[in-house]
Protein backbone atom coordinates (compact mmCIF):
# COMPACT_ATOMS: atom_id res chain seq x y z
CA UNK A 1 0.00 0.00 0.00
CA UNK A 2 1.29 3.60 -0.81
CA UNK A 3 0.80 6.01 1.64
CA UNK A 4 1.73 9.76 1.85
CA UNK A 5 2.72 11.35 4.80
CA UNK A 6 2.04 15.34 4.65
CA UNK A 7 3.83 17.24 7.71
CA UNK A 8 2.19 21.01 7.54
CA UNK A 9 2.81 24.10 10.13
CA UNK A 10 -0.43 22.97 11.23
CA UNK A 11 -0.60 18.77 11.96
CA UNK A 12 0.04 16.37 8.81
CA UNK A 13 -2.40 14.60 6.77
CA UNK A 14 -2.17 10.85 5.28
CA UNK A 15 -2.97 10.66 1.32
CA UNK A 16 -5.33 13.85 1.17
CA UNK A 17 -7.07 12.95 3.88
CA UNK A 18 -8.27 15.37 7.06
CA UNK A 19 -5.72 17.35 9.16
CA UNK A 20 -4.31 15.41 12.24
CA UNK A 21 -2.64 17.82 14.78
CA UNK A 22 0.56 17.53 16.39
CA UNK A 23 -0.93 17.80 20.13
CA UNK A 24 -3.37 14.55 20.03
CA UNK A 25 -1.89 11.98 21.64
CA UNK A 26 -2.64 9.24 19.49
CA UNK A 27 -1.54 11.54 16.52
CA UNK A 28 2.23 12.30 18.34
CA UNK A 29 2.71 8.00 18.95
CA UNK A 30 1.59 8.17 14.76
CA UNK A 31 4.86 10.67 14.18
CA UNK A 32 7.34 8.75 16.90
CA UNK A 33 6.73 5.69 15.12
CA UNK A 34 7.56 7.15 11.91
CA UNK A 35 10.58 8.89 13.37
CA UNK A 36 12.00 5.37 14.64
CA UNK A 37 11.90 4.29 11.05
CA UNK A 38 8.67 2.14 11.96
CA UNK A 39 5.52 0.87 10.50
CA UNK A 40 2.51 2.97 12.90
CA UNK A 41 0.56 0.31 14.74
CA UNK A 42 -2.54 1.87 12.40
CA UNK A 43 -1.17 1.24 9.22
CA UNK A 44 0.00 -2.15 10.10
CA UNK A 45 -4.53 -2.64 11.18
CA UNK A 46 -4.71 -1.11 7.91
CA UNK A 47 -3.01 -3.28 5.50
CA UNK A 48 -3.61 -6.36 7.36
CA UNK A 49 0.18 -7.81 7.62
CA UNK A 50 0.79 -6.43 4.05
CA UNK A 51 4.10 -3.95 2.86
CA UNK A 52 3.44 -0.05 3.47
CA UNK A 53 5.15 2.23 1.37
CA UNK A 54 5.44 5.74 3.35
CA UNK A 55 6.38 8.46 1.18
CA UNK A 56 7.04 11.97 3.21
CA UNK A 57 6.14 15.72 1.77
CA UNK A 58 7.72 18.26 3.58
CA UNK A 59 5.12 21.38 3.76
CA UNK A 60 5.55 22.91 7.24
CA UNK A 61 6.39 26.57 6.02
CA UNK A 62 2.43 26.46 5.21
CA UNK A 63 -0.90 25.97 6.51
CA UNK A 64 -3.03 23.08 5.90
CA UNK A 65 -5.62 23.73 2.99
CA UNK A 66 -8.16 20.84 2.54
CA UNK A 67 -7.78 19.89 -0.75
CA UNK A 68 -10.14 20.09 -3.62
CA UNK A 69 -11.82 16.40 -4.12
CA UNK A 70 -10.85 14.90 -7.51
CA UNK A 71 -12.87 13.07 -9.45
CA UNK A 72 -11.82 9.02 -8.64
CA UNK A 73 -13.20 6.88 -11.77
CA UNK A 74 -14.41 3.29 -10.62
CA UNK A 75 -11.58 1.29 -10.16
CA UNK A 76 -13.92 -2.08 -8.66
CA UNK A 77 -14.55 -5.50 -10.52
CA UNK A 78 -17.76 -5.26 -12.54
CA UNK A 79 -20.30 -8.37 -12.74
CA UNK A 80 -22.29 -9.33 -15.75
CA UNK A 81 -25.61 -10.05 -14.85
CA UNK A 82 -27.78 -12.30 -17.24
CA UNK A 83 -26.33 -13.38 -20.36
CA UNK A 84 -26.81 -11.63 -23.95
CA UNK A 85 -28.63 -14.84 -25.87
CA UNK A 86 -30.28 -16.24 -22.69
CA UNK A 87 -30.73 -19.93 -22.13
CA UNK A 88 -33.91 -21.35 -22.60
CA UNK A 89 -34.97 -22.77 -19.19
CA UNK A 90 -38.29 -23.30 -19.24
CA UNK A 91 -40.28 -26.48 -20.52
CA UNK A 92 -43.30 -27.00 -23.03
CA UNK A 93 -46.61 -27.20 -21.44
CA UNK A 94 -46.20 -30.84 -21.15
CA UNK A 95 -44.10 -33.88 -21.85
CA UNK A 96 -46.50 -35.33 -24.29
CA UNK A 97 -47.29 -32.02 -25.64
CA UNK A 98 -43.37 -31.79 -26.46
CA UNK A 99 -43.16 -35.37 -27.72
CA UNK A 100 -45.96 -34.80 -29.87
CA UNK A 101 -44.77 -31.57 -31.51
CA UNK A 102 -41.85 -33.41 -32.32
CA UNK A 103 -43.48 -36.27 -33.88
CA UNK A 104 -46.13 -34.48 -35.74
CA UNK A 105 -43.95 -32.02 -37.26
CA UNK A 106 -40.34 -33.28 -37.23
CA UNK A 107 -37.67 -30.45 -37.77
CA UNK A 108 -34.61 -32.47 -40.16
CA UNK A 109 -31.46 -31.05 -38.27
CA UNK A 110 -28.21 -31.56 -40.11
CA UNK A 111 -25.70 -32.23 -37.05
CA UNK A 112 -22.15 -31.48 -38.90
CA UNK A 113 -24.13 -27.83 -38.64
CA UNK A 114 -24.24 -25.38 -36.24
CA UNK A 115 -27.50 -25.78 -33.95
CA UNK A 116 -30.17 -23.98 -31.88
CA UNK A 117 -32.80 -24.07 -29.79
CA UNK A 118 -36.16 -21.46 -30.20
CA UNK A 119 -39.00 -21.27 -27.82
CA UNK A 120 -42.22 -20.37 -29.77
CA UNK A 121 -45.41 -19.16 -27.26
CA UNK A 122 -48.36 -19.89 -29.37
CA UNK A 123 -50.96 -17.44 -29.12
CA UNK A 124 -53.19 -20.31 -27.21
CA UNK A 125 -50.96 -19.70 -24.14
CA UNK A 126 -49.04 -23.18 -24.71
CA UNK A 127 -45.38 -23.12 -25.74
CA UNK A 128 -43.50 -25.61 -27.97
CA UNK A 129 -39.56 -25.90 -28.08
CA UNK A 130 -37.84 -26.70 -31.16
CA UNK A 131 -34.26 -27.37 -32.35
CA UNK A 132 -33.17 -25.43 -35.36
CA UNK A 133 -29.88 -25.34 -37.61
CA UNK A 134 -28.96 -22.09 -37.60
CA UNK A 135 -29.00 -21.24 -41.27
CA UNK A 136 -32.98 -22.99 -41.06
CA UNK A 137 -35.06 -19.96 -41.89
CA UNK A 138 -37.87 -18.23 -40.42
CA UNK A 139 -40.49 -19.20 -42.90
CA UNK A 140 -39.59 -23.02 -41.20
CA UNK A 141 -40.33 -21.91 -37.70
CA UNK A 142 -44.19 -20.88 -39.03
CA UNK A 143 -44.27 -24.23 -41.30
CA UNK A 144 -43.43 -25.96 -37.54
CA UNK A 145 -45.95 -24.49 -35.91
CA UNK A 146 -48.40 -25.15 -38.25
CA UNK A 147 -47.19 -28.74 -38.38
CA UNK A 148 -47.46 -29.53 -34.86
CA UNK A 149 -50.70 -27.02 -34.16
CA UNK A 150 -52.76 -28.01 -37.45
CA UNK A 151 -55.81 -25.46 -36.20
CA UNK A 152 -53.06 -22.48 -36.96
CA UNK A 153 -53.06 -23.76 -40.32
CA UNK A 154 -55.99 -21.27 -41.32
CA UNK A 155 -55.48 -19.11 -38.83
CA UNK A 156 -53.41 -15.63 -39.91
CA UNK A 157 -50.39 -14.76 -37.22
CA UNK A 158 -47.02 -13.03 -37.57
CA UNK A 159 -43.90 -13.88 -35.13
CA UNK A 160 -42.67 -11.53 -33.17
CA UNK A 161 -39.41 -11.04 -30.86
CA UNK A 162 -39.61 -10.60 -27.29
CA UNK A 163 -37.16 -7.84 -26.38
CA UNK A 164 -36.85 -5.36 -28.07
CA UNK A 165 -40.41 -6.32 -29.73
CA UNK A 166 -39.54 -6.60 -33.39
CA UNK A 167 -41.96 -8.61 -36.11
CA UNK A 168 -40.26 -10.98 -38.38
CA UNK A 169 -41.96 -10.05 -42.10
CA UNK A 170 -39.26 -11.33 -43.79
CA UNK A 171 -39.57 -15.13 -43.71
CA UNK A 172 -36.70 -15.72 -46.36
CA UNK A 173 -34.05 -14.51 -43.36
CA UNK A 174 -32.45 -17.48 -41.66
CA UNK A 175 -32.06 -17.82 -37.90
CA UNK A 176 -28.88 -16.24 -37.61
CA UNK A 177 -29.15 -13.38 -39.87
CA UNK A 178 -32.45 -12.60 -38.06
CA UNK A 179 -30.88 -13.12 -35.08
CA UNK A 180 -32.82 -15.48 -33.09
CA UNK A 181 -30.49 -18.29 -31.83
CA UNK A 182 -31.43 -19.01 -28.55
CA UNK A 183 -34.31 -16.64 -27.80
CA UNK A 184 -38.14 -16.69 -27.51
CA UNK A 185 -40.56 -16.03 -30.49
CA UNK A 186 -44.01 -15.18 -30.42
CA UNK A 187 -46.62 -16.09 -32.29
CA UNK A 188 -49.88 -13.23 -32.67
CA UNK A 189 -52.57 -13.79 -33.94
CA UNK A 190 -53.69 -10.85 -36.82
Amino acid sequence: VQILLKLWRNGFSLDDGELRSYSDPTNAQFLESVKRGEIPVELQRLVHGGQVNLDMEDHQEQEYVKPRLRFKAFSGEGQKLGSLTPEIVSTPSSPEEEEKSILNAPVLIDDSMPATKVQIRLADGSRLIQRFNQTHRIKDIRDFIVQSRPAFATTDFVLVTTFPNKELTDESLTLQEADILNTVILQQLK
